[in-house]
């Protein structure tokens, strides 16, 4: 039982390495194909409005990836747990020095994790390795 839920876990590391790696190439048909179809989606970009609906949040990623000064993201200390048809990543967002607090929640769609949320937001946290700011300065609105 237990290689079963490592094998769960590990299919939702690698849905989540494939929305990163999207969104790192600017991506808009992978960051499409990541999202989940036929549930409810929902993403609160930093600074933004809570978005809902694909439409929305697929017109948000759109703006996000083709816009030239976009950001780079590498994403950081991923925390997964698995429960049921939902799992759920929690980690961190680096964008220069920045760091932004991240969850993401992937449900199961025709066997696949697809994500449903995506969030991140300030944190006076920092991933593992890297060194906490001198001084505190305001976040970045990232993406």
């Amino acid at each position: 039982m237990k290689n079963k839920a490592m094998d769960e876990e590990h299919a939702v590391l690698f849905a989540n390495e494939a929305f990163y790696q999207a969104f790192t190439e600017g991506d808009v048909a992978g960051m499409d194909e990541i999202w989940a179809r036929d549930a409810e989606i929902f993403c609160i970009h930093p600074g933004w409005a809570p978005l809902s609906g694909r439409d929305e949040v697929m017109q948000s990623w759109r703006a996000i990836l083709e816009n030239p000064n976009a950001p780079s993201v590498e994403f950081s200390d991923a925390r997964v747990s698995v429960e049921g048809i939902l799992a759920f990543v929690v980690g961190y967002e680096s964008v220069g020095e920045g760091h932004l607090a991240a969850t993401n929640i992937f449900t199961r769609e025709n066997g696949l994790w697809k994500m449903v949320h995506h969030n991140t937001g300030p944190t006076s946290g920092v991933p593992k390795g890297a060194e906490r700011p001198k001084a505190v300065r305001r976040p970045q609105t990232m993406h």
